[in-house]
């Protein structure tokens, strides 16, 4: 194409777009130039373009800032996402601890709480419980220690908040299933009373470590624990209650307790530091429900001191006084009072003894000087200047009051003029044996002062508002009762309720229980072996169920032995069968029913002899069935059997 079609080409372009004429009135130009041309035209135009495009950007962005009608904005969907995570994550990285009870809860006694984090664990209390009619022959019952013993690496100390026996009595037997460098923490006099359990050498003379506490001190243990000893008021001195804090969170453990405004003795109840526990938090507290059945308060010991001068003042005669060995401050009171009235103190009882050996050497306990006398000097005194001082308040078979009773005593036979004053009331299961001790003192024509009314005993634990002023102190999250009977644990659940814990807030646990425990939930996830061991003598849990069943059968229906002599080759009977009985029949009186299950026997050993069976296995359950099956046809009774064979 040439110069001259080109531009004429351009005229007629220029001719249908008027607007861009001015371009092409300029000299004629060559390929290369228009093309230039094209290329800045192009460049300018994109300008253009961009500057709108940037222009409606920032106007879009004032439009944002500006305040909008009150419409909330829809997260957006990221927004949504990590609002639902964030509880999640939470959750899973929520810190966990367990509280273990393994005695102490739907019976009183027997306490023994573990508190676990991670990989290491405390035990707060170690106790025991006394047998009922049903643990025939049966000394202690003691806490199932398996779970304890499959995890004794873990444990990092034993803490104590009292030192009754139903917190201290089973802490010789622990120590056979743990480190004896596991480290036991209480009071002055708490301490005292285990280590003489541990002097006495019924279970092992080998002392753990022990170490003293005071109100408010703190202990650390191992990596995670810190465990705090609060002072509480109680029928013993040296109680507290213990707060345990771990990186999941605190714990709190009452002991047993009552709120005593006017304590004989010992530091009273640290309301001002339970007051900051509570501001401080507590995710659960675990309480004494032992009265939460009893409205009103508990009264105060000094009460009891009132009505003690009121029997001295009106007693004639000798003073016997049956009372809680390790009650320190009612023993106080009546040292004081027998003081007063110039009367001199024996005392019988070998926990009596020791406790006034242990109390009065640790300052617990003060004597005025020359008020101790022994016992076989009582009868050399005359009657109203002594008191006997004795163990026995619950009626157990061999204690000093149950043999005074009985007039089986060595030193003291009771008379008509002694005032007999039984200073408790029966623990659940003892009003049997308490009320048979009573009568038989009445038989003798003695004072007998023994009911609660006349003052002469209060109890040791809180009642419902002591429970509530508690409740109200620590303000927990979550609440736990414990050291009761169920119907206890269910009333101390409807008062915590009363006082502002929700309802799902409160955990009714039994023994094993495994209550998860963080900032926010405390909830049972599983169970741990528990139970009960029996102690008999020197045995240790090798009493079980079969032998108390055998036991008990012994006892109501006594025992038939059935001997008889066996040929060793041929099976013949060569002798007997004879019949012994022991706690069954008397025989000189049952001669016609004895003989006549004799005679079965050997009818039935005739056939075995023709049969030639000489199974000695077949031929004992043979013997034993007959003879079971006979003596219940005949008498209603199913005494235990025992067939002895002798081989010749």
């Amino acid at each position: 194409m040439n110069l001259e079609n080109i531009v004429e080409k351009e005229k007629e372009v220029a001719k249908k777009k008027p607007r861009r004429r001015k371009y092409y009135n300029k000299p004629k130009q060559t390929d290369k130039t228009q093309v230039a041309q094209t290329e800045n035209v192009v460049t300018e135009t994109k300008k253009q373009v961009e500057a709108k495009i940037v222009t409606t950007q920032e106007t879009k962005k004032v439009q944002e800032q500006k305040p909008e009608p009150p419409r909330r904005r829809a997260p957006k969907k990221a927004e949504v996402q990590e609002e639902v995570k964030k509880p999640v994550v939470k959750t899973e990285k929520e810190e966990k601890m367990y509280v273990i009870p393994l005695g102490g809860l739907d019976e009183v006694g027997k306490n023994m709480t573990l508190v676990q984090y991670r990989d290491e664990i405390i035990i707060i209390d170690s106790g025991v419980t006394f047998p009922d009619d049903g643990l025939l022959g049966i000394d202690l019952v003691i806490p199932d220690f398996s779970y304890i013993e499959s995890n004794k690496d873990k444990i990092k100390g034993l803490f104590i908040t009292h030192g009754h026996e139903d917190h201290i009595g089973s802490v010789p037997y622990l120590y056979q299933k743990i480190d004896r460098n596991v480290p036991v923490h209480g009071g002055k006099l708490t301490l005292a009373l285990i280590k003489s359990k541990f002097e006495s050498g019924e279970v092992s003379k080998i002392l753990p470590k022990m170490r003293e506490v005071k109100g408010r001190d703190k202990i650390k243990v191992g990596k995670y624990f810190e465990v705090e000893f609060i002072s509480v008021t109680h029928s013993i001195a040296d109680a507290y209650a213990v707060v345990v804090t771990t990186p999941a969170g605190r714990v709190m453990y009452t002991g047993d307790f009552k709120i005593d405004l006017t304590p004989v003795g010992g530091d009273g109840v640290d309301f001002l530091r339970l007051a900051q526990i509570g501001e401080e938090g507590v995710d659960l507290l675990l309480s004494d429900s032992t009265n939460s059945e009893i409205d009103g308060f508990t009264p105060s010991e000094r009460s009891v001191g009132e009505a003690f001068k009121v029997e001295f003042a009106k007693a004639k005669g000798r003073i016997i006084i049956a009372a809680f060995a390790s009650h320190v401050h009612r023993l106080q009171q009546i040292v004081n009072i027998a003081n007063e009235h110039g009367r001199k103190i024996a005392i019988d009882g070998r926990s009596l003894i020791k406790v006034f050996d242990i109390a009065s050497s640790l300052g617990y306990l003060k004597l005025p000087e020359n008020i101790m006398i022994n016992l076989s000097d009582v009868d050399k005194m005359r009657d109203n200047k002594v008191v006997i001082l004795c163990t026995g308040t619950q009626g157990e078979p061999m204690a000093a009051l149950s043999r005074i009773a009985k007039n089986m005593h060595k030193h003291t036979k009771v008379k008509e003029g002694d005032t007999v004053i039984i200073s408790a009331t029966p623990i659940p299961g003892n009003e049997r044996a308490v009320s048979n001790n009573i009568n038989n003192l009445l038989k003798y024509d003695a004072e007998v002062v023994f009911k609660k009314i006349a003052g002469i005993h209060v109890s040791g634990h809180a009642s419902k508002e002591e429970q509530r002023l508690m409740l109200n102190l620590i303000k927990p999250k979550h609440f736990m009762p414990v050291h009761g009977e169920f119907k206890m644990l269910k009333a101390h659940k409807e008062t915590a309720i009363e006082t502002g814990v929700p309802k799902n807030n409160v955990v009714i646990a039994t023994n094993g229980s495994k209550v998860e425990v963080t900032k926010s939930s405390a909830k049972i996830k599983g169970k741990v072996n528990a139970g009960a061991t029996l102690v008999d003598g020197l045995g240790v849990g090798d009493i079980g169920h079969i032998v108390l069943k055998d036991r008990q059968q012994l006892s109501q229906d006594g025992v038939v032995i059935v001997v008889f002599a066996l040929d060793k080759e041929t099976g013949k009977v060569l002798s007997g069968p004879d019949i012994v009985t022991r706690g069954f029949v008397y025989s000189r009186d049952s001669d016609e029913i004895l003989n006549e299950a004799n005679e079965q026997i050997r009818v039935k050993l005739k056939e075995f002899e023709d049969g030639a069976i000489k199974d000695w296995t077949v031929i004992k359950n043979s013997v034993r069935d007959l003879a079971s099956k006979f003596f219940y046809n005949r008498i209603k009774r199913t005494p235990v059997i025992l067939p002895i064979i002798m081989d010749v």
